[in-house]
Formats: structure tokens, sequence, C-alpha cells
């Protein structure tokens, strides 16, 4: 197992009506968090993608990430994810490399297709397609990204004398690749540096690169782990952040269930929701434990915990510093 292991959060810069405020004030709040998460000793800022939210979740990370390299000088930060064949790849190549040089070479990419339906009409792309489209699109991309110049001839894409110019500054930016599904999974062994998503899908990864005549020590795990916080009275700290993270459950619950494509999170009460043992509110001690319990099963690397919205940036701090301080020094 990897011996040292790195934190960072999500922030979906979401902004729900029942804490609605200002969007240029949450934008600007939210980028003084990140960039004092790096004082902290975090090591990741990472940005998601939707569309069509009533909440405004982040449509467009790219440029919110733009925004988090001019604030940062350490952290490492990407899209987690973006929804690949929602852009085309040569644009998608030059914007990825235009922010890698502006971050120093801070950039990591994570990416998937997809679950929703709507998202993909709003755009014009044929759901149905979108696992070949995204193979197809990562072929682009990764070469782009490799300093080739080529024409392309495919299914989904067709193009004469694509290059990019200014490349990425690193020699390979970092690919991960999301998946709920065993076949999704090929993909990741494929195209990918490493798998990111539910940690409990972490022995299908290792069995899909198997697949690929790849050694599992190439094996390289982020996980997911939005309901997870860290505090002295996990009693008192789930009863003051669990109306939060039921906004999390249900938003994602609604997707997750209105094309029925995707098990996992449904709609609930709040009391059912503080009842299903979905947040998960740890003393230090107890997070130290299960943390050093997840990095002996599998090659964990990174964890992304989330910022959850609404929540009043104050107290956000309060609780990641509490993880700052007594949690990522066991892991360093």
């Amino acid at each position: 197992m990897p011996e040292k292991l790195t934190f960072g959060y999500l922030y979906d810069f979401r902004n729900p009506m029942q804490w609605r405020r200002p969007w240029q004030d949450l934008y600007a709040e939210i980028l003084d968090i990140v960039a004092w998460s790096e004082t902290a000793g975090f090591q990741g800022a990472w940005v998601p993608e939707h569309h069509l939210a009533e909440d405004g979740y982040m449509p467009s990370p790219l440029i919110a990430l733009t925004a988090i390299a001019t604030r940062t000088r350490r952290l490492k930060l990407g899209p987690a994810i973006a929804l690949a064949p929602l852009y085309h790849p040569v644009r998608f190549a030059e914007d990825c490399a235009v922010l890698d040089i502006l971050s120093g070479g801070r950039l990591e990419v994570g990416l998937a297709i997809g679950y929703r339906q709507r998202e993909y009409a709003t755009f014009g792309v044929d759901f149905t397609k979108r696992g070949r489209l995204f193979d197809e699109w990562l072929q682009v991309v990764t070469r782009l990204w490799a300093g080739e110049e080529f024409d392309f001839e495919g299914a989904f894409f067709r193009f004469r004398g694509a290059k990019i110019v200014p490349g990425p500054l690193q020699e390979r930016i970092p690919l991960y690749i999301g998946s709920f599904t065993e076949k999704s999974m090929r993909r990741v062994a494929q195209y990918g540096d490493g798998f990111i998503g539910n940690a409990d899908l972490c022995d299908l990864y290792a069995a899909k690169l198997r697949e690929q005549g790849k050694h599992q020590a190439s094996a390289r795990v982020r996980s997911t782990d939005l309901f997870f916080v860290v505090a002295r009275d996990p009693e008192k700290a789930e009863a003051e952040l669990a109306p939060y993270f039921h906004h999390v459950n249900n938003t994602y619950g609604d997707w997750f269930n209105e094309d029925k494509g995707v098990e996992g999170l449904t709609r609930m009460s709040l009391e059912d929701f503080k009842a299903s043992g979905l947040l998960q509110v740890k003393t230090p001690e107890a997070a130290i434990a299960a943390l050093k319990a997840k990095q002996a099963r599998m090659p964990l690397e990174h964890v992304m915990m989330m910022m959850p919205p609404g929540l009043p940036s104050a107290k956000f701090v309060e609780y990641a510093e509490t993880f700052a301080t007594e949690v990522i020094p066991a892991f360093q």
C-alpha cells in the first residue's frame, strides 16, 4: 500500500435555495476557503460537474479550476469529475493544457460519462452511444496530450492535422476515470492512470487491470468519501451538519433515479437520513483507524471529501481544521 495518503475536498459551488446567497459572494468565499485549505495542509482541490441543477451545481469546472489555480501554489487540482462526452476532445485537450501551465503542472483530471439523459439532451449528444463516444474521445485526448499531430477518422470525430500548442507542462497529465459498472471499468484499466470513485469497486478495478496485462502494483485509487467528517463531538456535529448533507443525498438520489440508470442514494426525509448511517462523523482517532484499514485493503493514494453546499464557511473551516491538525499528520 502507499506509504503516504493525501486528502482534499470537492467544491461543487452549489447555492441551495434554502441557504441562497449572492452568487458572486459565494464563489469568492469558496476560493478563499480553497486557498486556506492549502495553508492548513490539505493537498487537493477538486471540482465536479453537472448541468440543469436548480442549486447551481458547477457546470463549468475548468473555469472554476483556473480561478483556483491562481489562488494556490501547491494543491493538486482538477475536475472530479468532468463529463467527457459533453466536450469536443480537441478543445478539452487544449483547455487542460493551458490550465496545467497556469497551475504550474498541478492538474490531475478525473473523467466519466455521466448517467443523466437530460444533460446529454441539452448538449445534443446521443446518450445511448456515450460509451463508444467516450472510448474514441479518450484516444484523441491522450494522443494530443502526448504531443502528437494527426488526422482522425472515427465514428464520432473526424478532423485533419489536430495538435495542441502549447502542450501541457507535465509530460503526462494524470488521468483518473470513474466507473459504476464492470463494463466501464475496462475503460478505467485501459486508459486511466487510476480509478476515482467508490472504494468498494477496487477489487473489480484490479481484476480489469490484470485483464489488460497490467500489474496490480500499477493500481491507483482515489476514494470519494463525500459523507465523511471528523469532529471531537460526533453527536453534536451530526445534528449540525445533517441538513446540509441531506440536501446532497436528496439531489443525487433524484438524479440517480430519474432514468433508473444508477443504484445508490435515494431521496428520504431528514430524520431517515440521520438514521441511515450515510453521514459518517468520526472522532479523529476513529477516523485514523478507519482510513488505515481502508488503506490496507486497496492502493489508496488520495481521499476526496466534500464541502457540503450551504454550510457557512466558518463552520466548514472549523471541521476541516480538526481533520488537518488531528488526522493528516498520521498519514504523512
